[in-house]
């Protein structure tokens, strides 16, 4: 392929490390276009399903979707795309190749190591997981372990009425630009904090994005039916509407 014809996508959580990451680019590979830049894996999604990019960017770590669950979607939403990871956190290597990574980048980033990862680009070469995970080893030393505790309760409005909800009993959370919904099984409340607010501190493991505008509880789904466009519709244990599943974010349920 061309040189001049590689596209790609940024994903980085933090504008900081997100615009040192583009100027790096920019300065070893000119050339290449930047399609889009997201804030985190939800977005990385929806872009790689509508770009169609040769290369995504990803960092690890981030809100609602990491970027090994956004890596695992890509085979079926962009068979074209080729990963390279972007993180802090060596401890990841084995599993970021065990998804089809063709590198594996760690902060900060080092311009000779950069350009290697630019030349197997442009080769369509990737590296052995064994040797790269030995170099990520020599890089840096052990990363620390986050200790973060997810929420576990919330405070919102319904009515006049202030309601404190445990976090294990909400069904799902659906998002406009200013305020979150909040579903239980015994109705709706109001809550003043964006979604992006609360992917940062939602248990990973039980709540998933499946829409720009929607996080569920995996905990409270009964099914999920994929229609003829690709979209899916996600059936509730405790509800009786139906939930949108984006086509990009149908592929996640695969890697289930």
């Amino acid at each position: 392929m061309d040189e001049t014809a590689f596209t790609a996508i940024l994903a980085e959580d933090e504008a900081l490390l997100r615009q040192n990451l583009r100027e790096a680019l920019a300065r070893e590979w000119p050339s290449l276009r930047v399609l889009a830049e997201c804030e985190n894996g939800a977005e990385a999604l929806e872009a790689i399903a509508e770009h169609q990019p040769d290369v995504a960017f990803l960092d690890i770590r981030m809100p609602g979707l990491t970027g090994i669950e956004v890596a695992s979607a890509v085979p079926e939403i962009s068979a074209r795309t080729r990963i390279v990871f972007v993180t802090a956190f060596e401890q990841h290597a084995l599993e970021a190749f065990d998804r089809g990574a063709i590198d594996y980048l760690l902060k900060p980033l080092q311009p000779e190591r950069l350009a290697r990862t630019i030349e197997r680009l442009k080769t369509r070469a990737g590296l052995d997981a064994a040797v790269v995970v030995e170099r990520v080893r020599g890089l840096s030393p052990p990363a620390p372990v986050e200790s973060t505790e997810p929420l576990r309760w919330i405070t919102a409005s319904s009515g006049r009425e202030t309601r404190l909800i445990a976090v294990d009993d909400v069904i799902y959370f659906r998002s406009d630009s200013k305020y979150t919904s909040v579903i239980t099984a015994d109705g709706e409340a109001l809550l003043r904090a964006s979604l992006r607010d609360l992917l940062h501190r939602l248990d990973p493991a039980s709540f998933k994005q499946i829409h720009r505008s929607v996080v569920v509880n995996l905990r409270c789904v009964l099914s999920v039916v994929r229609d003829d466009s690709g979209r899916g519709a996600m059936r509730l244990k405790s509800r009786d509407e139906t939930l949108p599943v984006s086509a990009a974010f149908m592929a996640l349920f695969k890697t289930m």
